[in-house]
Protein backbone atom coordinates (compact mmCIF):
# COMPACT_ATOMS: atom_id res chain seq x y z
CA UNK A 1 0.00 0.00 0.00
CA UNK A 2 1.45 3.41 -0.81
CA UNK A 3 1.31 6.85 1.45
CA UNK A 4 -1.11 8.14 -0.43
CA UNK A 5 -3.14 5.58 -0.20
CA UNK A 6 -2.91 5.52 3.48
CA UNK A 7 -3.19 9.36 3.45
CA UNK A 8 -6.41 9.26 1.66
CA UNK A 9 -8.03 6.58 3.34
CA UNK A 10 -7.15 8.78 6.78
CA UNK A 11 -8.65 11.83 5.27
CA UNK A 12 -11.87 10.09 3.75
CA UNK A 13 -12.46 9.00 7.66
CA UNK A 14 -11.81 12.39 8.91
CA UNK A 15 -14.75 13.91 6.11
CA UNK A 16 -16.84 11.25 6.96
CA UNK A 17 -16.74 12.05 10.91
CA UNK A 18 -16.79 15.67 10.68
CA UNK A 19 -19.82 15.18 8.26
CA UNK A 20 -21.29 12.70 10.82
CA UNK A 21 -20.87 15.27 13.85
CA UNK A 22 -22.18 18.07 11.97
CA UNK A 23 -25.79 16.51 10.51
CA UNK A 24 -26.43 14.97 14.27
CA UNK A 25 -25.43 18.08 16.34
CA UNK A 26 -28.19 20.25 13.76
CA UNK A 27 -30.36 17.40 14.08
CA UNK A 28 -29.89 17.47 17.98
CA UNK A 29 -30.89 21.17 17.85
CA UNK A 30 -33.88 20.92 15.41
CA UNK A 31 -35.30 18.18 17.63
CA UNK A 32 -34.71 20.33 21.01
CA UNK A 33 -36.62 23.16 19.61
CA UNK A 34 -39.82 21.10 18.64
CA UNK A 35 -42.57 19.61 21.08
CA UNK A 36 -41.42 16.28 21.99
CA UNK A 37 -44.56 13.45 20.30
CA UNK A 38 -46.76 12.51 22.88
CA UNK A 39 -49.37 9.36 22.06
CA UNK A 40 -52.77 9.36 24.08
CA UNK A 41 -54.00 6.16 24.43
CA UNK A 42 -57.40 5.78 26.14
CA UNK A 43 -57.10 2.51 27.37
CA UNK A 44 -53.89 3.09 29.20
CA UNK A 45 -55.21 6.75 30.07
CA UNK A 46 -58.24 5.16 31.90
CA UNK A 47 -56.54 2.27 33.45
CA UNK A 48 -53.66 5.15 35.01
CA UNK A 49 -56.86 7.38 36.39
CA UNK A 50 -58.75 4.29 38.38
CA UNK A 51 -55.38 3.42 39.88
CA UNK A 52 -55.03 6.59 40.97
CA UNK A 53 -58.19 7.41 42.45
CA UNK A 54 -59.40 7.40 46.29
CA UNK A 55 -61.06 4.24 46.78
CA UNK A 56 -64.60 5.58 47.62
CA UNK A 57 -64.82 6.74 43.80
CA UNK A 58 -63.42 3.47 42.64
CA UNK A 59 -65.80 2.07 44.13
CA UNK A 60 -68.88 4.11 42.70
CA UNK A 61 -67.37 3.99 38.95
CA UNK A 62 -67.14 1.07 36.90
CA UNK A 63 -64.00 1.27 33.97
CA UNK A 64 -66.81 1.89 31.04
CA UNK A 65 -68.26 5.17 33.27
CA UNK A 66 -64.55 6.08 33.64
CA UNK A 67 -63.82 5.78 30.37
CA UNK A 68 -67.04 7.94 28.90
CA UNK A 69 -65.78 10.37 31.65
CA UNK A 70 -62.45 10.74 30.18
CA UNK A 71 -63.76 10.73 26.49
CA UNK A 72 -66.09 13.58 28.02
CA UNK A 73 -63.27 15.39 28.89
CA UNK A 74 -61.42 14.68 25.20
CA UNK A 75 -64.50 16.29 24.23
CA UNK A 76 -64.36 19.16 26.58
CA UNK A 77 -60.96 20.00 25.81
CA UNK A 78 -61.64 19.67 21.85
CA UNK A 79 -64.31 22.35 22.46
CA UNK A 80 -61.90 24.43 24.02
CA UNK A 81 -58.77 24.55 21.50
CA UNK A 82 -56.52 22.90 23.77
CA UNK A 83 -56.42 19.38 21.21
CA UNK A 84 -54.65 20.97 17.99
CA UNK A 85 -54.79 18.36 15.26
CA UNK A 86 -50.72 19.22 13.60
CA UNK A 87 -48.54 19.42 16.85
CA UNK A 88 -46.12 16.91 15.01
CA UNK A 89 -42.72 18.62 14.73
CA UNK A 90 -44.18 22.04 15.59
CA UNK A 91 -41.54 24.40 17.33
CA UNK A 92 -42.96 25.76 20.62
CA UNK A 93 -44.21 28.68 20.58
CA UNK A 94 -46.58 29.54 23.61
CA UNK A 95 -47.91 32.96 23.17
CA UNK A 96 -50.88 33.12 25.05
CA UNK A 97 -51.06 30.37 28.28
CA UNK A 98 -53.86 28.33 28.07
CA UNK A 99 -56.04 27.93 31.71
CA UNK A 100 -58.11 24.69 32.60
CA UNK A 101 -60.78 26.28 35.17
CA UNK A 102 -61.85 22.88 37.28
CA UNK A 103 -65.60 24.59 38.26
CA UNK A 104 -65.77 25.03 34.37
CA UNK A 105 -64.91 21.32 33.48
CA UNK A 106 -66.77 19.63 36.62
CA UNK A 107 -70.04 21.09 35.69
CA UNK A 108 -69.71 20.22 32.01
CA UNK A 109 -68.64 16.39 33.14
CA UNK A 110 -71.81 16.43 35.06
CA UNK A 111 -73.97 17.41 32.63
CA UNK A 112 -71.92 14.61 29.93
CA UNK A 113 -72.31 12.26 32.51
CA UNK A 114 -75.84 11.91 32.62
CA UNK A 115 -76.21 12.62 28.89
CA UNK A 116 -73.57 9.38 28.75
CA UNK A 117 -75.65 7.16 30.89
CA UNK A 118 -73.19 7.34 33.81
CA UNK A 119 -74.82 7.76 36.89
CA UNK A 120 -72.49 9.64 39.14
CA UNK A 121 -73.80 9.01 43.10
CA UNK A 122 -71.40 11.74 44.23
CA UNK A 123 -70.11 14.69 42.65
CA UNK A 124 -66.73 14.69 43.56
CA UNK A 125 -66.38 11.77 41.70
CA UNK A 126 -66.09 13.86 38.51
CA UNK A 127 -63.25 16.24 40.12
CA UNK A 128 -61.46 13.52 41.01
CA UNK A 129 -61.65 11.79 37.49
CA UNK A 130 -60.80 15.16 36.33
CA UNK A 131 -57.24 15.37 38.28
CA UNK A 132 -56.37 12.14 37.55
CA UNK A 133 -56.78 12.18 33.46
CA UNK A 134 -54.76 15.61 34.35
CA UNK A 135 -52.33 13.36 36.10
CA UNK A 136 -52.21 11.44 33.01
CA UNK A 137 -51.34 14.08 30.94
CA UNK A 138 -48.87 15.22 32.71
CA UNK A 139 -46.96 11.81 33.01
CA UNK A 140 -47.27 11.42 29.34
CA UNK A 141 -45.61 15.04 28.75
CA UNK A 142 -49.01 16.25 27.40
CA UNK A 143 -49.58 19.44 29.80
CA UNK A 144 -47.71 22.63 30.55
CA UNK A 145 -47.69 23.96 34.30
CA UNK A 146 -50.19 25.15 36.70
CA UNK A 147 -50.65 28.90 36.07
CA UNK A 148 -50.26 31.36 39.31
CA UNK A 149 -52.92 32.25 41.34
CA UNK A 150 -54.47 35.50 40.38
Amino acid sequence: MSITTVLFAIVSALAVFVIAAVVVGREAQRLDMVAPRVIYDIDQAAEFVAGVLPSNTQARLTMDEVRQLLLAHLSWMNDKGLTPLDVTDRVQNISIPVVVDEDTLAAYLLKEASRRGVEILDDVDVVHVADAHLGYFSAIGAVGPKADQI
